[in-house]
């Protein structure tokens, strides 16, 4: 037992250095380990975020850091990943969702002031007895003069049932008046546009796909059928798109049973096909689609699917080229990040996505500026088919890559175009001289029942030389031949414009489509019967006996030799 007890300091001691050795050991080691994952992905940038707060030599708002900093690092992935903030979210969403809260007018902004255009029917503002040509000053104690327009939707919008005291500012007065509007619920709608264009072709103007367009759609279509439509034309310019289970909604009325409709594909997504269920209402109906550059994402997949399946025929321009599918991905904060997670390929495989390089946002951007450098606009020749070739389902030849193709292309006019018009329409003066042309006519403009009537009207009020003293008051030199050249660009512009300050959306689309190239066009195609699309004479007969072979064979399990 004395012998034990004379060891054991140093089995102690021996065990201390021994554990400090070990010890010193694993801490390198880990250390070592723990910079390396820190120097490595997310947790470099944890790390740095750590550093900042901990070290910098200012104090730094960490949160503002991140919230500047993530729609940076998306858009080193493409253009169309992006980061919508808590407060834009909500904003971000309205559109599609189909309704906000807020007074019910729709306003522009003239001298630094708020004036309302129109009053929704039926909405808060109306019910209080504003009018179409107030001006909105004051939002209970806030002026509204000279406020950015996102600022005064924040004053005017809120939450529902919350009470906001206006002043206002009526012609002819010299007080301000002042309504107290209790905020409501205000329907937003898609489709801008449904009436009947001539005794049998109805007409359908989409400006979004969002969550009740098939609803407002079919709504639309009702109506034109019970006015014995027998044709039809869905116009989709400057479209941008919207919710792709929309457009399948749509495009599913009409198609015949099981055609493809689109297909989606990404590194984590197995590939999923949407198909037509064989329930569409209007699977026969003569149908014409006009796209141009503005018509992107969702609209392409309408298109794609109506052009790739020879359904119908689609006439304009190129579209925009968006083939990207992105997830809205939710934070605890209320803001979003919309990731692009997988690809989209109309029925023949093509996917229309154009060409873009990581961090290169300002070339994508600017690449409809490049189309219309390139005269891309106002002639087909200047078009380059650089992607792969498809076919449609009777063997026409589409391309991947770059957008949609229109089957017939519709040159964008410039005939009357001159450096006087330019200029008074760059400036703002002709939307200008019609918004103050119409506020001190509008009890005579309100006297006229229809579109027609009106456009009579002011065609009789020698307005083109009305708006050329206008524009000398407000530094347009007068050039009288240039005055005359662009006469019918200026007439139109300008009663357009007043067609649209005076009275609603569709009174002003049915005014534009009276002499649209794109709108003639097809009402061209639907009147001679040609709006389902046909193999030309000049196709090679060995393509058009393969289809039909493949057909055949699919039908009856037949084989073709």
């Amino acid at each position: 037992m004395n012998n034990k007890s004379r060891f054991t300091p140093l089995l102690l001691a021996l065990c201390v250095i021994g554990g400090i050795f070990v010890g010193t050991f694993y801490a390198n080691h880990f250390a070592g380990n723990r910079l390396k994952i820190i120097t490595t992905g997310s947790n470099k940038l944890n790390y740095l975020l750590q550093l900042i707060d901990n070290n910098y030599v200012d104090s730094v708002d960490v949160s503002k850091l991140v919230e500047d900093a993530m729609p940076q690092i998306l858009s080193e992935l493409d253009p169309h990943s992006s980061y919508i903030s808590a407060d834009d979210a909500q904003e971000a969403e309205e559109d599609l969702k189909g309704s906000f809260s807020g007074i019910g007018v729709s306003f522009t902004m003239e001298r630094d002031t708020v004036n309302v255009m129109s009053v929704i029917k039926g909405g808060p503002a109306e019910k209080v007895g504003i009018l179409a040509g107030d001006r909105i000053v004051t939002a209970d104690t806030t002026s509204l003069v000279g406020m950015e327009n996102t600022d005064v939707m924040h004053h005017l919008k809120g939450v529902k049932g919350t009470n906001v005291r206006l002043g206002i500012k009526r012609h002819g007065t010299r007080e301000l008046i002042y309504f107290n509007v209790v905020r409501g619920d205000i329907t937003v709608t898609s489709i801008d546009a449904s009436y009947m264009i001539d005794a049998t072709t109805g007409y359908i103007r989409v400006k979004n796909f969002g969550e009740q367009t098939y609803a407002e759609m079919l709504v639309a279509l009702a109506k034109l059928s019970v006015e014995n439509m027998e044709n039809l034309i869905v116009d989709l310019r400057g479209n941008r798109g919207g919710y792709m289970h929309i457009a399948i909604q749509m495009v599913n009325e009409f198609l015949p049973k099981n055609r493809l409709i689109v297909y989606t594909e990404g590194r984590k997504s197995a590939r999923e096909d949407f198909r037509s269920d064989g329930r569409g209402s209007f699977q026969r109906l003569p149908l014409v689609v006009l796209l141009d550059e503005g018509s992107a994402s969702a609209s392409e997949i309408f298109a794609g699917a109506i052009q790739d399946n020879d359904r119908g025929t689609v006439v304009g321009r190129r579209s925009f080229g968006k083939g990207l599918v992105q997830q809205p991905m939710n934070f605890r904060d209320g803001s979003v990040v919309r990731l692009t997670v997988a690809r989209y390929y109309t029925p023949s495989g093509r996917c229309i996505q154009k060409y873009y390089e990581s961090g290169h946002d300002e070339e994508y951007e600017n690449e409809l500026l490049a189309r219309y450098e390139r005269g891309e606009f106002f002639s087909q020749d200047s078009i380059k088919q650089n992607g792969p070739e498809y076919k449609t389902s009777i063997g026409r030849t589409v391309y991947g890559g770059g957008g949609i193709m229109p089957d017939i292309f519709i040159p964008d006019d410039t005939t009357g175009v001159t450096s006087y018009y330019r200029e008074a329409l760059l400036t703002g003066l002709i939307r200008q001289f019609a918004f103050q042309y119409t506020d001190e006519n509008r009890a005579k403009l309100e006297n006229y029942k229809s579109t027609r009537e009106l456009e009579s009207y002011l065609r009789r009020q020698n307005l083109l030389e009305k708006f050329a003293q206008f524009g000398e008051k407000h530094d347009l030199r007068r050039r009288n031949l240039m005055l005359q050249k662009s006469r019918a660009l200026f007439e139109r512009n300008i009663y357009g414009n007043i067609i649209y300050n005076a009275r609603e959306m569709q009174d002003y689309i049915e005014f534009l489509n009276e002499d649209d190239p794109a709108v003639l066009k097809a009402l061209e195609l639907l009147r001679e019967g040609k709006s389902v699309p046909q193999l030309e004479e000049s196709d090679d007969a060995e393509t058009t006996k393969k289809v039909a072979c493949a057909t055949l064979k699919a039908a009856a399990h037949i084989f073709c030799a």
